[in-house]
């Protein structure tokens, strides 16, 4: 199994690049990526040339196109590289679990032949924690360029794997940030 963590995204309401924001005296993406790294045999941080990266041992770095800059673009670029499904999550769920991971892996295993099993969440289908085949590559490629990437994977009639909330809660403003900061130490976060 290959795990793809997705950190292509130009991170503007972060205010520069997400993956290296500190978390808890780590990188943000270094969380999602242990995770990954206790499921999969290779792990690939798939991103843009320009995304700098902290140093990530024993992961892989996958550039993928510059353009488009959509989130689809990285989940199609690890396709095409694995070459086989690949379990993806963004780069900025921190609170993401290996148990987590293997229950999504699981249920791919109980329904062999679906080309997705995406976790949901609090009733959302959350796209960018998921487990796709090649089979969705074609559906992929031509989706349009201004579809919400939820749209693009209902329509896939993916597996469904329920996960609390938290566990999918991404970081995307420093408010957030500070908020899972406050979270890791056990503090009550300040509110907005």
């Amino acid at each position: 199994m290959i795990g793809a963590v997705l950190a292509g995204g130009a991170a503007r309401r972060m205010g520069g690049t997400k993956p290296a924001a500190e978390l808890g005296k780590r990188p943000l993406i270094s969380y999602p990526v242990a995770a990954m790294s206790e499921v999969c045999e290779r792990v690939a941080v798939v991103c843009k040339a320009s995304t700098p990266l902290p140093d990530l041992e024993g992961v892989e770095r996958w550039d993928e196109p510059a353009e488009p800059t959509h989130p689809l673009a990285g989940i199609v670029h690890a396709l095409e590289r694995a070459g086989e499904p690949v379990l993806v999550c963004a780069a900025d769920m921190p609170f993401v679990t290996a148990d987590a991971l293997r229950t999504i892996v699981h249920a791919g295993q109980r329904a062999a032949g679906t080309p997705a099993v995406v976790a949901v969440a609090d009733g959302m289908l959350q796209p960018l924690l998921a487990l796709y085949a090649p089979a969705c590559l074609e559906r992929f490629r031509t989706a349009e360029a201004a579809a919400r990437l939820t749209d693009t994977v209902e329509a896939l009639g993916p597996v469904r794997v329920a996960l609390p909330g938290r566990l999918v809660t991404s970081v995307d403003t420093p408010d957030q940030l500070s908020a899972a900061e406050a979270e890791l130490s056990g503090r009550s976060a300040p509110r907005p």
